[in-house]
């Protein structure tokens, strides 16, 4: 290493040593030690090739990571002369070894930051040395996660020198500036605080790079997604800072710009798959971080900038120019989605009709993806636009066989997200549909335009459901035919063939699916045995959910094979690839080295635990392999459910493995994790209902310590917002299957109250407060207050599981922030919501002990809200007061009786000018509850007539029960009143009895009411009878009779 002349023999021992090093240190005795760190610091000093320092440099980080810093002065002496030497190059050398040592062993270091913090802002002036601001600037990366307050100060007067740095570096080295961009991704992630003060400077050095039509794609890639990743963590500095309408005007040009001539943009070449994997271009960025604002700003602030600059894009002469406006369109779905469905819905289609007919292909395939994604996310107001839409997407299939596939592609993606959305509507249209379909299937040779068929089949059968039943023959066949064959080339065709035959066991009916659940679990297992592909064993997965849905007994005898695979996928780092740096190919030597003597543990464990992490640049995992790991949670979970009993004996070594996942680096896989512990915890509480034995509710008992202290551990510290919905969401389904057995450790009320707390205070990590004075409360991204949403839907599934006193000091504590967004210069999503939870909580106090007392306690402060909320202007606020003054008299009892005069009067108000019909239903229902809670408080003869000319329910069918216990109730208790109205009552009834939309319990009601009219009044209930058409008049006698 010192001696030869040959630098690729001085590399490989080097290399070599560092392996040997790593492994043996504790056996190489203290005066060895001493004398190999002065030969390696001596042979880095004299050495001049950079490969070698390199690799020396690398030997030297080993080695300070077993001895730590100060133990080895003479290492940190070299560090302090080379680094201010007056030599440019030894500056270089010596901020090379300072990075790789560093970088390997930042924390020890930390007592040091403050000088190496000074050092490194002088070196940040070196503009004539690249090659030092690069190894500089690494270093500072490095060191960021771990600084403290005392170096804060110096972090942030270093920035500017950073800026401007990194300006040289990049006129001096594209790639070296791309990598240590990452600097400022380090210090938004660990440290945003230091680079607040100075964000404008910051973005608008992002900007120029990303704007920069010289430079390298990759590198203006690079500072387009720091603006994503500031706006994604800082998105209210962003809009304080008023740096919205700069970003925008920077960035539109990227987004609008045209290719170079005689080339195209990657997602309109031919042979682009259309899957969104060629995410690499500055003008994607562009796209996404529109798409990052849409989802993190509030939409009021965020369109009053955006829309004139979209609008100008869409009338634009140039065809790039109008796919930049679509485009934009079609990002904002997402996160705008109530802003764009409330206030601008049939404005933005028709502009997305009109491109479908534009003269440029470009423009058209912009359109097609801004109807799919408006089909995504703006339900369920798109599909009223049915009529409209549907004719112009058949016609695009009319011509499948002339256009090219990148084209048809983009047509099936906006027909099929539009049409699984339609439920019935589509009925008109499946003949039409299905034809194209299976036409597809069996006559055109093109795999691909098969597959979108096998897909648009999957889109049409979650909308048409049993409706497909007629062609569900042929398409089975189809699909077998495609899962028997082995041949690389079908394989994703099979992938898509497995899709839709779970969507059609989901959809299709028991009857008509059961009897295939045995031979497709089957097919399967065939499928994953003979082929190696994390894809389609991905859609096995969904297959065998959906089939514990249908048929649970089929699995049973292959649930230790499919358990086997999935925990396998889970288990698996296949698909990992760990990104090591240059000079990592000696590592093969080391396997040669067998000195076959017993290790001791202490040196076992230490091995094992070093697995060469510290040589490891970065890790990237492919797609496939996490969508298999996130479907295999999904997957297990909803098979433990279904499958009950049978699952237990695979429940603990399931959980064990899923519960492992909870911090797995990609957020999606971390989200599944959650939702499938919520689902075991669903399984063992169905198995001791089932079979209530002691040790099945310790069982449970042991699940739900460990599940819901993990769930609210993820709420205090989860970084992710759209993780931390989906455990709230999580919880909730556990609380509401589980109730009180959530609830047996003392501690957990206050727990999930205050997680509950927390997010509606917006004081959690996912929530971008960090220390911003939150203000204009009202204003949110629509995301946020989704957020909200979920901690807020907990509140009334608490409020059901326990005793009324013991929640209420919470419930207290609660409350005013689910009614602060009651307020009119609310959202209308918010007001929704607010008046719904309070309605919610309501219902839930009346099936509680206690709960009586509570409501009455709360009623003075609920009531104003929820009179307010019935004369809102949007309907489904009006419905949810309606429904939460019927809640509050049934659950307060008399201490609201005062209040019935006034509750009568906004009542009657409504009645006569309400179109809304779910809104008349709920009326009907709030006056029934009304009437059951205080009979004699209610002006039954100008009330009953009114409600009674209301029915039959048209839309909320639920409140049927409301209304027959209400009018059954009446019966006992003023006969006479009810007999004169006896003739719609029995119609009524008529419309309920064998009404598939209506409970059981309902109908039962009905007809036992119907059997004492006909009893006790024969001669008015056979008039009432003979009165209804002739179909309502058999289903009316064939329920009683039946019952």
């Amino acid at each position: 290493m010192s001696g030869s002349q040959n630098p690729q023999i001085r590399q490989s021992a080097a290399v070599m040593l560092r392996l040997r090093v790593k492994k043996h240190w504790k056996k190489i005795s203290p005066n060895d030690r001493e004398s190999l760190k002065a030969v390696v610091l001596q042979a880095f000093m004299q050495e001049t090739e950079h490969t070698v320092q390199h690799s020396l440099s690398q030997l030297c980080a080993v080695m300070v990571k077993h001895e730590t810093p100060d133990h080895w002065p003479a290492l940190l002496q070299l560090l302090t002369q080379s680094t201010k030497s007056g030599n440019p190059h030894d500056r270089q050398v010596g901020l090379l070894l300072l990075n790789k040592v560093i970088e390997s062993n930042p924390e020890p270091f930390k007592p040091h930051y403050c000088q190496l913090l000074q050092l490194l802002r002088s070196v940040l002036e070196d503009h004539n040395n690249p090659t030092a601001l690069y190894y500089c600037i690494l270093t500072l990366t490095a060191i960021t996660a771990f600084t403290g307050t005392e170096e804060m100060h110096l972090m942030r007067s270093i920035l500017p020198n950073l800026i401007v740095a990194l300006k040289c570096l990049i006129k001096a080295d594209e790639n070296q500036a791309s990598e240590a961009m990452e600097v400022f991704n380090e210090l938004m992630e660990s440290e945003v605080s230091i680079i607040v003060p100075h964000v404008a400077d910051i973005v608008r050095f992002f900007l120029e790079v990303g704007s920069d039509t010289n430079l390298s794609d990759s590198l203006r890639v690079k500072a387009l997604s720091c603006v994503t990743f500031l706006i994604k963590l800082k998105s209210k500095t962003v809009l304080k800072q008023k740096l919205l309408n700069p970003i925008l005007q920077a960035i539109f040009p990227v987004l609008t710009a045209a290719p170079a001539p005689g080339e195209q943009d990657p997602e309109d070449e031919e042979d682009n798959s259309g899957d969104g994997t060629d995410n690499e271009s500055p003008k994607h960025c562009a796209a996404q971080i529109i798409d990052t604002m849409a989802l993190h700003m509030p939409p009021e602030k965020l369109f009053q900038q955006l829309m004139p600059l979209t609008q100008t894009c869409l009338a634009s002469e140039n065809p790039y120019q109008r796919k930049g406006g679509l485009m934009c369109l079609a990002v904002l779905a997402e996160g705008c989605a109530d802003h764009i469905r409330t206030k601008m819905l049939k404005s933005v289609l028709q502009t997305v009709c009109q491109s479908l007919s534009d003269s440029s292909e470009v423009v058209r395939s912009a359109g097609l993806f801004a109807l799919g994604q408006f089909s995504e996310h703006l339900q369920p107001e798109v599909s009223t636009y049915c009529s409209e839409l549907m004719p112009l997407l058949l016609g695009y299939l009319s011509s499948l066989n002339q256009a090219k596939i990148g084209h048809v592609t983009k047509a099936f993606y906006a027909l099929e997200n539009f049409m699984e959305n339609l439920g019935a509507d589509i009925e008109p249209y499946l003949p039409t549909l299905m034809e194209t379909m299976l036409s597809a299937l069996n006559n055109t040779d093109n795999l691909k335009i098969k597959e979108l068929a096998v897909s648009a089949i999957g889109a049409i059968a979650n909308a048409a459901k049993e409706l497909l039943v007629p062609y569900f023959t042929p398409v089975i066949e189809s699909l077998k035919g495609f899962l028997t064959t082995t041949t690389e080339e079908m394989r994703s065709l099979q992938t898509q063939s497995l899709d839709t035959l779970s969507v059609l066991a989901r959809t299709i009916g028991k009857d008509v699916f059961s009897p295939l659940a045995a031979e497709c679990v089957q097919l399967g297992l065939n499928l994953t045995d003979t082929i190696d592909d994390p894809d389609l064993r991905r859609c096995t997965y969904s297959l065998y959910s959906a089939v514990s849905i249908v048929s649970p007994d089929c699995l049973t005898p292959h649930l230790t094979a499919i358990t086997t695979v999935m925990l396998y996928a889970l288990k698996s780092s296949e698909g990992v690839t760990a990104h090591l740096e240059e000079d990592k190919t000696f590592v093969l030597l080391d396997d040669d080295d067998d000195d076959n003597e017993e290790k001791d543990t202490e040196d076992f464990l230490e091995d094992d635990k070093e697995t060469d992490i510290q040589d490891v640049a970065g890790f990237s995992v492919e797609n496939a392999y996490i969508d298999e790991k996130e479907d295999a949670c999904e997957a297990l979970g909803e098979i433990a459910f279904n499958a009950g009993v049978a699952f237990q004996p695979f429940l603990e070594s399931s959980f064990q493995q899923v519960y492992e996942m909870r911090d797995f680096p990609h957020e999606d896989v971390r989200r599944a994790a959650f939702g499938a512990m919520g689902q075991f915890c669903r399984a063992q509480h169905k198995v001791w209902k089932e079979n209530p034995t002691e040790a099945n509710h310790q069982a449970l008992l042991k699940l739900l310590d460990i599940v819901v202290p993990c769930f609210l551990e993820t709420v205090r510290t989860e970084p992710e917002r759209h993780v931390v919905m989906g455990v709230l969401e999580s919880m909730n389904s556990v609380i509401k299957s589980c109730k009180e057995e959530v609830f047996k450790n003392p501690s957990r009320l206050k727990e999930i109250s205050h997680a509950i707390r927390d997010v509606l205070k917006k004081k959690t990590p996912c929530q971008d407060s960090g220390g911003d004075e939150v203000d204009d409360e009202d204003q949110q991204a629509e995301y946020d207050a989704m957020l909200q949403e979920f901690a807020g839907e907990g509140i009334p599934l608490v409020a059901a599981s326990v005793p009324a006193d013991n929640f209420f000091p919470f419930l207290n504590d609660l409350l005013p922030f689910i009614m602060n967004k009651a307020k009119s210069s609310c959202t209308v999503a918010d007001r929704s919501f607010s008046v719904g939870t309070i309605a919610e909580i309501l219902h839930a106090l009346m099936s509680v002990s206690g709960g009586r007392g509570v409501a009455g306690r709360l009623s003075n402060r609920l009531l104003p809200v929820l009179v307010a909320g019935a004369k809102d202007s949007d309907p489904e606020v009006r419905n949810n007061s309606v429904f939460g003054l019927g809640c509050l008299a049934q659950a307060a009892g008399p201490i609201v009786v005062s209040d019935y005069p006034m509750m009568l009067s906004v009542f009657s108000n409504l009645l006569s000018k309400e179109s809304d019909l779910r809104v008349i239903d709920n009326l009907c229902a709030a006056l029934c509850r009304m009437i059951m809670s205080n009979v004699d408080a209610v002006p039954l003869e100008q009330v009953l007539p009114a409600l009674v000319a209301r029915l039959p329910l048209k839309e909320d069918q639920d409140e049927n029960n409301t209304v027959f216990s209400c009018l059954a109730m009446l019966y006992t208790h003023s006969p006479a009143l009810i007999v004169t109205l006896m003739k719609p009552i029995v119609a009524t009834s008529s419309h309920v009895l064998g009404n598939k939309e209506v409970d059981k319990e309902s109908q039962n009601i009905s007809a036992a009411l119907m059997q004492k009219f006909a009893q006790n009044h024969s001669a008015d209930f056979q008039a009432a009878v003979t009165a209804l058409p002739a179909e309502q008049r058999d289903s009316l006698s064939a329920a009683i009779t039946a019952s």
